[in-house]
This record gives structure tokens, C-alpha cells and sequence, in this order.
């Protein structure tokens, strides 16, 4: 490319102006780079955290879970009570551009008991209040992953911008400055030659 760009002052300055800005858009997608993978080792070190401790979670629920089915029967008649949550809600967060979902639900109040306690025991409460931190920590572990994914995508994107300005771009630009000035150098010096020639000619 460099060899296709006519020798002007006009083109060289282009050029310049042409580096600069690639240096600067590396430097941006640095910045960002490092600021989403900062952002990332934390939501990895919370999804290590949740990881650990849900799966003791789920043991626990299911564990009173069949502790109320033995002492109660089958406790399908109970599920049914159950009404469907749509206290869930979804809202995001930007971080140096990327959208990262917030998952939210009113856990500040104790769960409420969907049936009656006449045909009932502990061992089912202890259940569903079990069941109910599993849905807890569920959301909070879907949150985490899905904040994980779309910073590792970003992170991907942000390198492969970065890589291009680095090792394509702004060694473009920098062949193509060198090129202009080497020949607007060489016809400067061709003409103060002649210059030369002109006046040694005129004495």
C-alpha cells in the first residue's frame, strides 16, 4: 500500500494524522481490554464461590425433600399449591460498553408458606424454605455466568481490534510515512541540486 500512495505533503500529512489515530484507538482498546478482564476475574472468582456452595445447597433441599416425602407421602398435593414467582426481574449494567444483566428478586422477607399447616410438618417446611435458597442462588449463579460470557466475547473482540491496529495498521502507516519522506527528501535534495546547477550556470 505504501508503494501505491503518491509522494505528496497533503498524503503525509493524511499518514500522520492516520497513525496518530490508530495509536490512539490501541491505547482505548488496551484500556478497555484490561479494564473488562478485571471485571471478569472477579465475576469468575463469585462464580467459583457460588459453584461451591450450590451444589451443598441443592444436597440439602433434596435431602429434606425426601425426608418430607417419607413422613408425609408424596407431597404433589403440596406442590400445587405453590403459586408461580413473577417477582423475578431482569435490569443490566454497562461496563466500558458491555451490557451485563442484573438479576434481581425480594428475598429481604422470609419465605411465605403457599399451604395450610393442618396435614403438614417441619420437615416440608424445611423443604421449601431449602428450595426457595436453591431458586436464590440460582439466579445469582445465572447472573454470574451470563456476565461471564458476554465479557470473555468482548474481551475476544477488543483483542482482535487491538491486534489489528498493532500489527496491521500502525505498521501500515508508519511504511507509508517512511516512504513519503524518503522521496520527498530525495526530491528536495534533486532540487536544490538543480538550483545549484542553475546559478553556477547563470555566473
Amino acid at each position: 500500500m505504501a508503494n501505491q500512495v503518491f509522494p505528496t505533503k497533503g498524503n503525509l500529512i493524511a499518514a500522520k494524522r492516520s497513525l496518530a489515530l490508530s495509536k490512539m484507538g490501541y491505547d482505548l482498546m488496551d484500556r478497555k481490554r484490561n479494564v473488562l478482564i478485571r471485571e471478569l476475574m472477579q465475576l469468575v472468582d463469585r462464580a467459583k464461590q457460588l459453584r461451591g456452595s450450590i451444589e451443598q445447597t441443592y444436597e440439602h433441599a433434596y435431602a429434606c425433600l425426601q425426608s418430607a416425602n417419607i413422613t408425609l407421602g408424596v407431597i404433589d398435593r403440596f406442590a400445587e399449591t405453590v403459586p408461580i414467582d413473577h417477582s423475578i426481574s431482569l435490569d443490566t449494567r454497562t461496563v466500558m460498553g458491555v451490557v451485563i444483566p442484573i438479576v434481581t428478586h425480594p428475598d429481604d422477607a422470609a419465605p411465605l408458606m403457599p399451604y395450610g399447616f393442618l396435614d403438614t410438618n417441619t420437615q416440608l417446611d424445611e423443604a421449601y424454605a431449602a428450595f426457595c435458597k436453591a431458586r436464590d442462588m440460582t439466579l445469582m449463579l445465572a447472573e454470574v455466568d451470563n456476565g461471564v460470557f458476554r465479557l470473555a466475547t468482548a474481551i475476544g473482540a477488543t483483542q482482535r481490534r487491538a491486534n489489528a491496529l498493532k500489527n496491521v495498521l500502525i505498521p501500515r502507516y508508519t511504511e507509508i510515512i517512511r516512504t513519503i519522506s524518503d522521496a520527498l527528501e530525495d526530491k528536495e535534495r534533486e532540487e536544490f541540486t538543480r538550483m545549484k546547477i542553475i546559478k553556477a550556470t547563470k555566473k
